[in-house]
């Protein structure tokens, strides 16, 4: 499980200094891809193969699932952190999300996520307004 908002900065060459505590569970490996809301999602592989299998067995005949397959893995990336805990961001990747030097990297349960350190906060400012209300519908008797 992926928790807390860390904030690296993007080095010249693209690459991320993964957060600490992030590292041994990325450190086989990970895929990086595009997310919602022009972030990036970090998965471990392991979590990979899930998504994977989940979108295997849906019908190729619905069009969305056909789309949100074609851009997910299209704009999939495997990377290995280096000794450093670095990843490289790949060039269209870094594009897509509008990162610059300044970056956010939250957990997000189950998958990692970047955003531009501007970006992040609009959307904060945006969403976190309506987090009390958002629990019963996403979490009904949960929380």
């Amino acid at each position: 499980m992926f928790l807390g908002t860390h904030l690296p900065r993007l080095d010249d060459k693209g690459r991320l200094i993964l957060p600490a505590k992030f590292r041994d569970e990325l450190a086989a490996g990970l895929v990086i891809t595009k997310g919602q809301e022009r972030c990036l999602y970090v998965f471990p592989l392991d979590e990979w193969a899930r998504i994977t299998e989940g979108l295997r067995s849906a019908p190729v005949t619905v069009k969305t699932g056909r789309e949100f397959g074609r851009v997910l893995f299209a704009s999939a990336s495997d990377e290995l952190p280096d000794k450093q805990g670095r990843i490289t961001v790949p060039p269209k990747l870094r594009e897509y999300a509008g990162l610059s030097k300044d970056c956010v990297v939250i957990g997000a349960n189950t998958r990692v996520e970047i955003w531009d350190a501007a970006a992040w906060e609009s959307w904060l400012a945006e969403a976190e307004p309506g987090y009390a209300d958002m629990a019963d519908e996403v979490m009904p008797g949960v929380l």
